[in-house]
């Protein structure tokens, strides 16, 4: 018979509630009671109905953005993940949003609709997702100017890799005017830039100032972006369909910074690394040749090459003393068949006929004139000399 320690089973029970998929974000409404605020920020308390009562924990890190004045008795939704606290072998949730319950009731239930809806679609699936360069060129943002979030991510771009180039599509982050502007900015920067990655971010704050991150026209603009996306919505706890959708999801705009560039110390390092294997590497090869060369010259000193290399240079030094006189053979031969060449040329010149007494008659139109049937009296005529030319008149 198999049995177990109380450690292993609760860790095994433990593993059994994180690797649920429901569990791991959820929203559950309830009344509060038992409500402790610690010193330390922590609030520990249980939300409860008719039937059933849930232990909470919240800690500082989240509660510090909590908007509602939570008290025993509130009815509240509450949002995040159940797990077992080992210590005691409970289950507890381990809270990171409290929202009173109204309006933003219903603002969750359309989160939830549309996250269904587009997760059906297979927009959430991970191999739909593109791969975020390593080193981007230009990086586009998309998120209001005034924004302090906008300032800390150039901040963290600077810091890490100040190389990039920054373009920034500016849009509204908030309100009801927000979405079709972040819509036009994504396809600002697929349509008129070269960035290689793109950044939809805005800081935190409650989740009426992030809905329009969680707008279907948002979603579907992301999805169809030629160029990856990464959001960096709101802070840590926050969620947003855009981060659904986005090609890479980080918890907040500063983090999203640093996910979209490497890190110019980490590469100087690498760099150095790299440089000092190289240096390495060619110091021992050098070294190998260095001796391979030793040797083969070791071994040379017994081949005794020289009478090889004497008669090679003998047959060398004959070979151009016969080309040289075969070239001045050659040569003799080619200066005599200008010479002829020449005289031959010279004698056909029609100058050197005409320097014999001979001339060339021509009549006015050019024509030259080879016998008397061709002029008539009173025709002019020129008679080309050596040196000059005479006109003259036929007389009969």
């Amino acid at each position: 018979m198999q049995t177990y320690s109380v450690g292993d089973l609760t860790t095994y029970i433990h593993n059994l509630f994180d690797a649920d998929d429901i569990l791991s974000s959820v929203w559950v409404q309830g009344e509060v009671s038992n409500l402790t605020k610690a010193r330390s920020g922590h609030w520990y308390f249980s939300i409860k109905d008719a039937q059933s009562q849930l232990k909470c924990v919240m800690f500082r890190s989240a509660t510090q953005y909590v908007n509602v004045d939570v008290k025993a008795g509130d009815e509240i939704l509450v949002h995040g993940r159940v797990s077992v606290y080992d210590a005691r072998g409970e289950y507890q949730l381990y809270a990171d949003q409290i929202e009173p319950i109204g309006g933003v009731g219903d603002l969750y239930r359309q989160f939830e609709e549309l996250k269904a809806k587009l997760e059906s679609e297979g927009l959430f699936a991970p191999e739909r997702k593109r791969p975020i360069p390593a080193f981007p060129k230009k990086i586009g943002i998309v998120t209001s100017p005034t924004a302090a979030a906008y300032q800390d991510m150039q901040n963290v771009l600077r810091r890490r890799f100040p190389m990039v180039e920054v373009i920034l599509s500016p849009s509204l982050v908030q309100g009801k005017s927000a979405p079709p502007e972040i819509v036009q900015a994504i396809q600002r920067l697929n349509e008129f830039t070269d960035v290689d990655v793109i950044i939809v971010a805005r800081g935190g704050g409650s989740i009426e100032d992030l809905w329009c991150f969680n707008d279907e026209d948002v979603a579907r603009a992301i999805v169809v972006s030629e160029i990856p996306v990464i959001s960096g919505v709101g802070h840590e706890i926050d969620f947003t369909i855009a981060d659904f959708v986005a090609d890479l999801r980080a918890p907040t705009p500063s983090s999203a910074a640093e996910l979209a560039t490497p890190n110019q110390d980490d590469l100087l390092i690498d760099l150095d690394r790299l440089t000092m294997d190289l240096n390495t590497l060619f110091s021992g090869t050098v070294g190998d040749k260095k001796n391979q060369l030793g040797q083969i010259q070791q071994r040379l000193r017994y081949a005794t090459p020289l009478n090889t290399v004497n008669t090679a240079q003998t047959k060398v030094n004959d070979l151009q003393i016969r080309l040289q006189r075969a070239s001045q053979q050659h040569l003799i031969r080619l200066n005599e068949r200008l010479s002829a060449k020449t005289d031959a040329l010279e004698s056909a010149n029609p100058t050197a006929i005409l320097k014999r007494g001979y001339a060339i008659v021509t009549d006015d139109n050019g024509n030259i004139v080879r016998s008397a049937d061709q002029v008539k009296s009173d025709d002019t005529l020129h008679i080309q000399l050596h040196d000059s030319t005479i006109t003259a008149k036929v007389d009969n």
